[in-house]
Formats: structure tokens, C-alpha cells, sequence
């Protein structure tokens, strides 16, 4: 891995960081755009890495500012993450199922409705 490639990794990964921290994303919506722009990463590709990056425990520390805020709900956690767990592996099955094209159409258009939702949503 050359370089020029590591530093452009460690900016996705700052930037994602940072967005992750201040208002909550960063793993789909920068990382897996980016590693497909950046570094031409394929759809599934990037989709993989950027799960990868969650494996590791890389939001504890925004986590724990935000509990210790009192903004962290626990128990809501603990479901979401028991059923995120089940959606993570049948979402990546079925993502892998289908060809990387029909994949990013998908991601495109969650990623506008979301935006549309935020821009004019109440």
C-alpha cells in the first residue's frame, strides 16, 4: 500500500470520525462514498470496509462523551444493537447477492431520500 494511499485512508477515517461524533454519521454515508471516489474501491468492496471499521470498538470514545452527557439511552441500545446485529447479516447477504450497480442505485437513493428528508422534513 503506497503511501499516498495510507494518507488518503487515515483523511476518510478522520473525517468520518469527526462527522460520526458530531452529528451521529460516518460509516455509509462518508466512508463508503469516499473509498469509492478516492480510491476506487467497488461498491462491495467499500461497503465491506467500511463495516470492517465497525467491528473495532472505533465510536467508543463518542459513545462514552455522549452517556456521560446523558444523551445516550442504554436500553434502546441494547435492542437496536441485538436486532442491527440480524439486519447487518441478512442486508450483507443480500447485497452480495446482487450486482455492485443495482447495489450503488440503492445506496444513492437512501442517501437522497435522507438528505431530502433532513433538508425539508420538520
Amino acid at each position: 500500500m503506497s503511501a499516498i494511499t495510507i494518507l488518503v485512508l487515515l483523511l476518510i477515517g478522520l473525517f468520518a470520525g469527526v462527522l460520526s461524533g458530531f452529528v451521529g454519521v460516518g460509516g455509509g454515508l462518508i466512508m463508503v462514498p469516499a473509498l469509492v471516489w478516492a480510491l476506487g474501491y467497488s461498491q462491495h468492496m467499500a461497503q465491506g470496509t467500511s463495516l470492517g471499521v465497525l467491528v473495532l470498538p472505533v465510536v467508543f470514545l463518542a459513545a462514552w462523551n455522549y452517556y456521560k452527557a446523558g444523551s445516550l439511552d442504554v436500553k434502546a441500545v441494547s435492542f437496536i444493537a441485538v436486532a442491527f446485529v440480524l439486519g447487518g447479516y441478512l442486508g450483507s447477504r443480500w447485497s452480495l447477492a446482487l450486482p455492485a450497480e443495482t447495489v450503488r442505485r440503492v445506496f444513492g437513493v437512501v442517501m437522497l431520500l435522507a438528505a431530502l428528508k433532513l433538508i425539508f422534513g420538520k
